[in-house]
Parts: C-alpha cells; sequence; structure tokens
C-alpha cells in the first residue's frame, strides 16, 4: 500500500501480478486498473483497507487494547454483506463522511470515486429516534456508560449508575470506542458505539443507538477524525445496498 499525499494511501484491488506481466508482457499494462482507487480523506497512518485478499481472520480476531482484550467475532457465523469491505456507493456527500442506514443496518464511510467503507450495524431504539446531520465533536477511548432517565424507569435498578457511570470494560455497552453527535452546541445523545453483544449486529435491538462489532468500531475511529460530517438516513431516504 503505496503513501500519497494528505495521509491517504493507495489501495489495488485489482493490481497486475508479476505472472501477468511474465505471462502477457506491455500488453498486460493496458489492462484496466478497475478495482484501484485512491483514499485521501480520514486521519494519517490508516491500516490498508479490505481487499480481495483480506485477512479477516486477523482483523476479526481476538484484539488486546489496552488493558482489555476484546472477544474474537465469530464472522463466518454471519451473512458476508455485514463484514467490512469497500463497497460501491454513489451519494453527493464530501469524501470522509459517515451515512448511516439503520434501515438496512450499514454504515458507509465515503472514499469517493463511487467507493464507501461499509460497516455492518446493529441499531437500538434511539436509532430509528433521529435523523439527520450532525458531527462527531466527541471521540471517547473505553467510555463510561450512563443509562438515560427512559431506561432507568424502565429499569430501576440501573440507577446506580446514573451519577458515576458505567466503569469501562468487556460488559461496557457502549464497548472499545464512542463517537459522538453534536448539531452545533447541542449533543443529540446519538452515539456510534461498540457492542457486547456482538449477535446484535445486522438487527433491531431494544436499546442503544449505532452498534458496531468491537473491531469494527475501533478500525472506524481510526480513520475518521473529529468533526466528521455524519448523516443519519431517513426510512424514505435509506437504499437497499
Amino acid at each position: 500500500m503505496a503513501k500519497i499525499s494528505g495521509g491517504g494511501s493507495f489501495s489495488c484491488t485489482a493490481a497486475i501480478s508479476r505472472r501477468s506481466l511474465l505471462k502477457y508482457g506491455a500488453a498486460a499494462l493496458t489492462l484496466p486498473l478497475a478495482g484501484c482507487y485512491t483514499v485521501d480523506v480520514g486521519l494519517p497512518d490508516q491500516p490498508p483497507l479490505p481487499d480481495e485478499e483480506f485477512d479477516y481472520a486477523s482483523a476479526y480476531a481476538a484484539l488486546p487494547d489496552g488493558d482489555y482484550t476484546w472477544p474474537a467475532i465469530n464472522y463466518e457465523n454471519f451473512d458476508r454483506k455485514y463484514w467490512r469491505q469497500v463497497v460501491d456507493y454513489q451519494t453527493r456527500e464530501r469524501p470522509g463522511t459517515i451515512i448511516v442506514d439503520p434501515y438496512n443496518n450499514f454504515l458507509y464511510w465515503t472514499l469517493g470515486n463511487k467507493k464507501a467503507l461499509r460497516y455492518g450495524i446493529g441499531v437500538g431504539r434511539a436509532g430509528f429516534d433521529w435523523s439527520g446531520e450532525a458531527l462527531i465533536r466527541v471521540k471517547r477511548v473505553h467510555p463510561i456508560w450512563r443509562p438515560p432517565r427512559e431506561m432507568i424507569a424502565r429499569k430501576p435498578s440501573l440507577e446506580r449508575y446514573w451519577e458515576k457511570g458505567f466503569p469501562p470494560g468487556l460488559r461496557n455497552p457502549l464497548g472499545a470506542r464512542a463517537m459522538d453527535l453534536w448539531q452545533g452546541s447541542v449533543d443529540t445523545l446519538y452515539r456510534i458505539h461498540g457492542t457486547n453483544q456482538p449477535s446484535s449486529i445486522g438487527k433491531s435491538v431494544s436499546s442503544g443507538c449505532i452498534r458496531m462489532w468491537q473491531q469494527d468500531v475501533i478500525d472506524l475511529f481510526n480513520r475518521v477524525p473529529l468533526r466528521t460530517k455524519v448523516i443519519v438516513l431517513t426510512e424514505d431516504q435509506a437504499v437497499s445496498a
């Protein structure tokens, strides 16, 4: 993966191999590199984008992360469409925008050139209560979780977590990372976060906002800067992938 300016990278999923050059000679150089595209958005020193030879076993293996090790994901038990992957995606939004489609359980990070990095998500009740545009104003590593008052009303035993919050760790409902969405000076209370319930990816669940596998939320967290624009689609805007 060759570095380019702006902290981006160049990824080619259909690179011409040395064997092809030996077999076909100079003619191979005229073949269209349909799988090649540049990435010039987001934070510098990003991990490689998933391509046709991407090692999913390593990507979803147990992940040491400071004081914690996030468990491996049994990703092969899930529909492949929910695995982290680069897909065709047409949008008028600028590269580097996050687009959340809660109705099809996908989160897209736009790359430009009609491509996006797509992740599978699980959507809690709050994930359907809010739509529109916001910015990531806060990024939290090993976040503390405070249950909303509505949840405490339904389950009073959670009251003990209101003042100091649920501590970070493997059982924390926000998981490994959280990204908080704001509109101007107003916290929308909408979060993109990890989950300690990996089986919820691809599903609608009873609580939470936008859940991601721990390995995926860390991957996204390491790509996007603060003030990244986030668009949460309405049901009318949602397009099946």
